[in-house]
């Protein structure tokens, strides 16, 4: 079953619009016609709406709503994934596991230590990238919801946005216990906002060690080894996944 994102104003009764690129998909990639079925989601209200093609016109595919199903594929918990900006690429690979481990949210935040750096176009450019390949890894993994990517944030922004969530985890190189980030992760409750701060390829600095200390982040332990920027946000979100999914 193909899945396809709209407005939520494309969604007009039993009458649904599907435009854009999807389009041009739909007709001469998937060579879909009309009766067949396919799911739509709002990107919103987390609901899977069943529909039938009715016509495939050049610039817009009109189908109708058969029924709309709610299975709860979405996780009891909003995590947001704050990702100190990686060199290269690795943000791409970041925000496609992480919409598809169950994150709503990726914030870029760049860090003392951060290499990349980007100016207020590149920056805008990178958003528009990183936001499509969101959309595409919900596509992938049915969600129900696109989450949203950016804009990038100092350190200090980051921490005071993530203040007040419920559950602030600070995976870092020189936190010791294992059995604190069990108990930490186990602890974990259904409707609780969740912060998870990963740090760029150099580590955190110590004042912005101290600066998450003093908003009441709790530095855990990813084990022994040392895992890449790309790979200890992966982690953390699959322990996260595990405890809360049903």
């Amino acid at each position: 079953m193909y899945q396809f994102f709209v407005e939520p104003e494309q969604i007009q009764g039993k009458t649904i619009r599907i435009t854009g690129s999807d389009v041009n998909h739909i007709r001469n990639v998937l060579r879909m016609k009309p009766g067949e079925e396919i799911s739509v989601s709002n990107g919103v209200d987390g609901k899977e709406y069943r529909c039938g093609i009715e016509s495939i016109g050049e610039d817009e595919i009109l189908c109708t709503l058969r029924f709309i199903k709610e299975d709860g594929l979405e996780l009891p918990s909003r995590i947001y994934l704050f990702q100190c900006l990686p060199k290269a690429d690795k943000m791409e690979l970041v925000i496609q596991k992480a919409v598809e481990l169950g994150a709503y949210a990726v914030i870029p935040v760049a860090a003392k230590r951060c290499v990349v750096r980007l100016d207020a176009k590149r920056e805008k450019n990178k958003l528009a990238r990183w936001q499509q390949i969101s959309e595409a890894a919900a596509k992938q993994s049915r969600r129900r919801i696109v989450p949203a990517v950016g804009p990038v944030m100092s350190m200090k922004e980051a921490v005071s946005f993530a203040a007040d969530m419920d559950v602030k985890l600070f995976p870092y190189e020189l936190a010791e216990g294992m059995e604190k980030t069990r108990k930490l992760v186990d602890g974990v409750k259904a409707g609780q906002s969740i912060a998870v701060f990963i740090g760029p390829e150099g580590g955190f600095e110590d004042s912005e060690v101290e600066l998450a200390k003093e908003a009441g982040f709790t530095p855990i332990t990813l084990g022994r080894r040392i895992l890449r920027t790309e790979t200890a946000g992966f982690t953390v979100l699959a322990w996260l996944m595990y405890r809360l999914e049903d």
